[in-house]
């Protein structure tokens, strides 16, 4: 099956949104995704070719995920997603399906990847199964996508109340280096204001200084623009600071 499976997705290939595509997700010598191929797919394309190939087997979804080809990884992943949804009242398969996932986490490197799955798989699992032990070891982790996989899950987590999970990890990653975890951070920060705005003040009246500017501009987006004025107009204490170098890109 996983044969056809690519071709499916050759099939509707566009060689004309390649440099687009190479462009946007920044696969230039020195780059965060440097040598990643694409074939010129649009993620909804990818998801109309994934939705036939949703009963692959594990095995074929693994040939997925180490594919060259950008599409083809994001097929897996979303096969992947789906499989998870599926099994939503079988909790050992999920476990598996999660397992499987992580071990296959070097593969979603793009933040398109992790993105698309994190929340739906591993952020649905921690839902029901909360483990901060995993969460800090993924953000502890010399890998970029591993760091942006465990702030990304947390996207779920907020969804159903609790934002202990987010905020530990956004001050741990207050230091970070790469403008991928200062956005998806700042992302998170706003998540937890749209649902509790006084969880995210806090947050900000404790760490508002520390935090590197995309980070903040991301989190007070949807603030009143008083108190954006205000946190953006506050002294930064990051002049010397020593930014974590400790990602792979």
């Amino acid at each position: 099956m996983v044969e056809k499976w690519r071709i499916a997705l050759v099939e509707q290939a566009d060689e004309n949104a390649v440099r687009t595509l190479s462009r946007f997700f920044k696969t230039g010598p020195g780059e965060y995704g440097e040598g990643d191929c694409f074939l010129g797919l649009t993620v909804p394309k990818v998801r109309a070719v994934s939705k036939i190939f949703s009963d692959a087997s594990m095995s074929d979804v693994g040939s997925m995920l180490s594919s060259r080809w950008h599409e083809c990884r994001l097929s897996g992943f979303l096969v992947l997603v789906e499989k998870f949804r599926k099994a939503r009242r079988q909790p050992e398969e999920r476990r598996r399906i999660v397992e499987f996932y992580l071990a296959h986490a070097d593969s979603a490197n793009n933040w398109d990847l992790v993105d698309l799955s994190a929340p739906k798989i591993l952020g649905e699992w921690l839902v029901d199964n909360p483990d901060g032990e995993l969460l800090d070891r993924l953000s502890r982790s010399e890998s970029l996508w591993r760091q942006r996989i465990a702030i990304v899950s947390t996207w779920t987590i907020i969804r159903s109340g609790r934002y202990d999970e987010t905020l530990r990890l956004a001050e741990s990653f207050l230091d970070h280096s790469h403008d991928l975890i200062h956005k998806a951070t700042g992302w998170m920060l706003r998540e937890v204001g749209k649902r509790d705005a006084d969880v995210l003040t806090g947050f900000l009246d404790r760490h508002a200084q520390d935090m590197p500017r995309t980070a903040l501009r991301y989190a007070i987006e949807k603030l009143p623009p008083d108190r954006r004025r205000y946190y953006l107009t506050l002294p930064s204490n990051r002049c010397g600071r020593r930014a974590k170098t400790n990602s792979k890109k």
